[in-house]
């Protein structure tokens, strides 16, 4: 089968339309959650969200309605325990997530579903998404993409430097709840095709990558959103073409491929990091002349060494040296 005769099946339609919706949603937040270096906030959040899945099997009710609910209740008591920052704070955050994850095991054998039908919630699946599991979808990225990039000034200042952000006159407590709220039903959109066991990294590992080459929050906020929908549709339809050989549910293709493409920009941001700080301005030191029969040539033009514009002259960087010709010496910086 080819590829146009994959995309021409109507679960595939619906598949990749949710991976894409979800590679924009989850990054979008994501980049606030790696600001304020909170991680593995989704993966708590995730572990929650099980027992409002279960509690959909056992009720009837749609699954992602009752996890969206569950996993925002989830997310609000995280943030609150953390803000209070009490020294046992991580051990109840543990217990919330462990418990959250056993619970969600125990409601699904409950309702007498299988290992099976939790599993398409835990790691994603090709074939479990409905039409009406897009349109969820669809309403509920729009309501964080909204969130997010419209009110990126105010999270950036509280995601960056809180006590900046109570002198701007921020509530820096609502913008807090607000993060947590809008990462909950991220991994609640994220669910039906990276699963909630790994929709962390959907939120970490594109913002990552951006990083690498961006240098601007902004820039790496829509970089993160394009490496999200990249990774998303790419291990979807990867996910799909393995199918055909073995049973490979898309979460696991989706976080691997992302992984992929961090391990392949990392060579050049750490490049770009490096010319960055030897063509950054650099502070007045006391200078140090040595002889031009010292130098193995003369700087010009076209030496082919990065030329520095500092004050009235230009600086050559040369061999971790900075230098400008200064009569018949070269000063160093």
């Amino acid at each position: 089968m080819t590829l146009l005769d994959l995309l021409a099946l109507d679960f595939m339609q619906r598949a990749l339309v949710a991976a894409l919706l979800t590679g924009l949603a989850a990054p979008a937040i994501g980049t606030f959650i790696v600001q304020r270096r909170l991680a593995l906030l989704g993966d708590g959040i995730g572990h929650v969200a099980v027992t409002g899945v279960a509690l959909g099997l056992l009720t009837g009710a749609s699954p992602t309605w009752t996890a969206v609910v569950v996993a925002v209740l989830g997310a609000v008591l995280i943030e609150l325990i953390r803000e209070r920052g009490h020294t046992n704070g991580d051990v109840a955050l543990a217990l919330l997530f462990y418990g959250g994850l056993a619970g969600g095991v125990l409601i699904t054998g409950i309702a007498g579903q299988g290992a099976a039908t939790l599993q398409a919630y835990l790691f994603g699946s090709l074939t479990s998404i409905s039409g009406q599991d897009v349109w969820v979808t669809a309403a509920l990225t729009v309501v964080v993409l909204v969130a997010t990039l419209g009110l990126s000034p105010q999270l950036f200042a509280v995601a960056s430097d809180q006590d900046f952000a109570r002198v701007a006159g921020l509530r820096v407590r609502g913008y807090n709840l607000l993060i947590a709220v809008l990462a909950a039903v991220s991994i609640t959109v994220a669910m039906r095709t990276v699963g909630l066991l790994l929709v962390s990294a959907l939120m970490v590992v594109p913002v990552a990558t951006s990083q690498q080459l961006a240098r601007s929050f902004r820039t790496t906020l829509l970089g993160a959103m394009l490496v999200g929908c990249l990774a998303s549709a790419g291990g979807l339809l990867l996910s799909a073409a393995l199918s055909f050989r073995a049973s490979v549910a898309p979460g696991p293709t989706i976080v691997l491929l992302a992984l992929a493409m961090f391990t392949a920009t990392w060579p050049l941001g750490a490049w770009l990091r490096r010319r960055s700080r030897l063509m950054a301005p650099f502070p007045e030191v006391a200078a140090t002349p040595h002889r031009s029969t010292e130098h193995p040539h003369a700087h010009g033009d076209d030496c082919g060494h990065p030329a520095v514009p500092h004050g009235d002259h230009v600086d050559y960087v040369h061999d971790g040296h900075r230098h400008a010709v200064h009569g018949e010496h070269y000063d160093e910086h």
